[in-house]
C-alpha cells in the first residue's frame, strides 16, 4: 500500500522551521489534555490541535462520565458491567486498572472545579445502558465533554510549560528505524509546515466517524490518528469493531445529532411508528441493553415493520427533570419543531465510537518507540467489541495521563532528515476530493453497517485498493487532501478486518456468520507491509 514518504521525500525538512521538545501530543480532548497536563510536570510539552481546541469528539460527549464513586458502587461491579459488554474480548487487566485510576482521575476532575451536577450538594449519578448502577456523572444536564474539555483547557492555559499549537494539522510521524521523532505539521493558520522533534509523542487525535456517512462525530474526526501511527509502522488491533450510537436524530435537513444514552437511562421508551415498544422483543433488558444489541433491535424493527426510523418517546416523564438533566437535546430538537416533553422524538442509529485503533500496552505505549496513543485513537482493550457506555472519556482520562507519565530521553534525538531525497516541491492535486469524500463515505455506509456480509466486505476492499492507488499517490498540499487519504486508509483497515472476522460478536455482525465462534475470542491485527510498492 503506498503511504506518504512521497510527500516527505518531496519536502526539505532542513528549510522546515522546527521546535524541539520533550513530549509532543497530537489532539485536544480529554486524552490529549490530560496527557498534556501530566507530562508537564516533567518538562516542556508541544499541544497539537488540527482546529480550535474546542473542536473534539469529548467537547460533544453528553452522557457523562462513568466511575464507581457512588456509596452503592463497587470497582467490581464496574469491572463486571464492562467485561460483560465487551463480548469476550476485553483485556481484564487494562478495565480493571481503568476502574482501579479512573476514580482517582474523575476526583481530580472534581478538584479542579468541573460543574458535574449535584443534588443537595452531593454528586449525581446517572444509569445507561449496560451498567448495573447509577455511576455516570454528568454536567450542564447533558454537555459533560463541554464542560470537562472546558476544566481541562483552563487548567492547560495556566501551565507554562505547555506550548499550544493551534489548527496544525499532523501530516505524518517523523520515524526512522523502528522509532518516532515527533511529527511534520500543516500550520492551516498561515498556510506552512512545521517540524516538532520530541523525545516522546503521544497521539491522541480521537475517532473516525467521517469516514461514514452517517455518523454523530465533529468534521474533524477522519482517522488521522489511526492512519498516521499505521504509516509509521504501528499495528493497529480490532479495526472491525465500530460502535454505532442507537439514537442518533433523524430528520430531514437535521444533522445526526446524538440523542444521549442518559435519555434511556432515565426512562425513556423505544417505540415503533403503532406506539408499541418493542426492544423487549429482542432483549430482555428492553431499552437498558448495551449500545450494539440496541442498536441491531432497531435494524430489525426497521426490516419487520418496513419503517425508516423509530422513536424516544418521553412523555411519561416528568417534564421538569427532561428540562434539568437535558437541556440541549431539548433546545436542539426544538430547534426543528419538536418539543421533547411531548413529542417523541426519531431516531436511528448512526456511527458513533471506534473500539479499535492503534494498539498499547497498559502505559499507552505502541510498538513504535517513543510512540503513545491514547482515548479513541488507541486499542487498550477495555472495551473488547462493544464499549459500554461512557467508559470513553474515562478511558481517555486515565490512559491520557498514563501516557503523558511516559519515560522519554532526557535529550530530544533529531531526526536524521539527511535520508530524505530532495525533489521538486509537492504538486496541486488533480482530485476532486469531496468527490472521493463521498464516494467513501457512501461505500462504507453501504457494506460496513451495522449488519456486514462477505460479498459486500470483498467488493469495499477491491473498491478501495482502486481508489488507494491514485488518491495516496497524489501530493496534496492543503488539509482536506491529507485527509482524505487518511480515510482512505482507515476505511480499507477495517474493511480487511471485518472480511477476516468469519463471525458476529458485538459490533460486528456478519449475516453470513450470524453465530459468535470460539475460534474468534481474539483480536485482529493490522500493520503495513512493508514491502508494499
Amino acid at each position: 500500500m503506498p503511504v506518504r514518504e512521497k510527500f516527505l521525500s518531496a519536502v526539505d525538512l532542513e528549510t522546515v522551521p522546527l521546535i524541539r521538545t520533550r513530549m509532543l501530543v497530537i489532539g485536544c480532548g480529554i486524552a490529549g489534555l490530560s496527557a498534556a497536563l501530566a507530562a508537564s510536570r516533567r518538562g516542556p510539552v508541544a499541544l497539537a490541535t488540527k482546529s480550535a481546541f474546542m473542536e473534539s469528539n469529548t467537547t460533544y460527549a453528553q452522557g457523562g462520565i462513568a466511575a464507581a464513586l457512588a456509596e452503592d458502587d463497587r470497582i467490581e461491579l464496574h469491572v463486571r458491567d464492562t467485561l460483560e459488554a465487551g463480548a469476550g474480548l476485553c483485556d481484564e487487566a487494562a478495565v480493571r486498572l481503568m476502574a482501579e485510576e479512573g476514580r482517582i482521575r474523575c476526583r481530580e476532575l472534581v478538584e479542579m472545579g468541573t460543574p458535574f451536577d449535584r443534588i443537595d450538594g452531593d454528586l449525581a449519578f446517572t444509569r445507561e445502558g449496560g451498567h448495573s448502577r447509577r455511576r455516570i456523572l454528568h454536567a450542564d444536564g447533558d454537555a459533560t465533554g463541554r464542560a470537562i474539555t472546558a476544566t481541562l483547557l483552563d487548567r492547560v492555559s495556566r501551565t507554562p510549560n505547555i506550548h499550544t499549537l493551534e489548527n496544525h494539522f499532523a501530516i505524518d510521524l517523523l520515524h526512522h528505524d523502528g522509532a518516532c521523532f515527533g511529527a511534520l505539521f500543516l500550520d492551516t493558520n498561515y498556510g506552512r509546515l512545521l517540524r516538532v522533534e520530541a523525545s516522546a509523542t503521544v497521539v491522541a487525535t480521537g475517532g473516525l466517524g467521517q469516514v461514514f456517512r452517517e455518523t454523530t462525530n465533529p468534521a474533524v474526526a477522519t482517522g488521522d490518528g489511526c492512519a498516521l501511527c499505521y504509516r509509521a509502522g504501528a499495528t493497529l488491533e480490532d479495526m472491525e469493531f465500530v460502535q454505532f450510537h442507537p439514537t442518533t436524530l433523524y430528520l430531514a435537513g437535521a444533522p445526526r445529532f446524538l440523542i444521549s444514552e442518559a435519555v434511556r437511562g432515565e426512562g425513556a421508551h423505544l417505540v415503533n411508528q403503532a406506539g408499541e415498544r418493542f426492544m423487549r422483543r429482542y432483549s430482555k433488558a428492553g431499552e437498558l441493553s448495551p449500545r450494539d444489541v440496541v442498536s441491531q433491535s432497531i435494524f430489525k424493527e426497521l426490516n419487520r415493520t418496513g419503517e425508516s426510523y423509530v422513536s424516544l418517546d418521553l412523555r411519561h416523564i416528568d417534564p421538569a427533570l427532561i428540562g434539568k438533566r437535558f437541556p440541549n437535546i431539548m433546545s436542539v430538537c426544538a430547534e426543528y419543531g419538536l418539543d421533547i416533553r411531548r413529542d417523541p422524538i426519531p431516531v436511528r442509529p448512526a456511527v458513533h465510537y471506534m473500539m479499535g485503533g492503534v494498539r498499547t500496552d497498559l502505559d499507552a505505549k505502541t510498538d513504535i518507540g517513543n510512540l503513545y496513543a491514547a482515548g479513541e485513537v488507541a486499542c487498550t482493550g477495555i472495551h473488547g467489541a462493544n464499549r459500554l457506555a461512557s467508559n470513553s472519556l474515562l478511558e481517555g482520562l486515565v490512559f491520557g495521563h498514563r501516557a503523558g507519565l511516559a519515560d522519554a530521553p532526557e535529550s530530544t534525538p533529531a531526526f536524521p532528515v539527511n535520508r530524505l531525497e530532495r525533489n521538486m516541491p509537492p504538486k496541486g492535486a488533480r482530485l476532486d476530493v469531496e468527490d472521493v469524500s463521498r464516494s467513501l463515505k457512501a461505500l462504507t455506509w453501504r457494506n460496513l453497517g451495522v449488519y456486514r456480509n462477505g460479498i459486500h466486505l470483498l467488493e469495499t476492499v477491491e473498491t478501495l485498493k482502486a481508489w488507494m492507488r491514485y488518491v495516496l499517490a497524489e501530493q496534496f498540499q492543503m488539509r482536506p487532501g491529507f485527509e482524505v487519504q487518511n480515510m482512505l486508509t482507515v476505511a480499507m483497515t477495517i474493511a480487511e478486518s471485518a472480511l477476516g472476522r468469519a463471525e458476529s460478536r458485538g459490533a460486528h455482525q456478519r449475516s453470513d456468520y450470524p453465530e459468535t465462534s470460539p475460534d474468534w475470542a481474539r483480536h485482529s491485527l493490522t500493520a503495513i507491509d512493508k514491502d508494499a510498492p
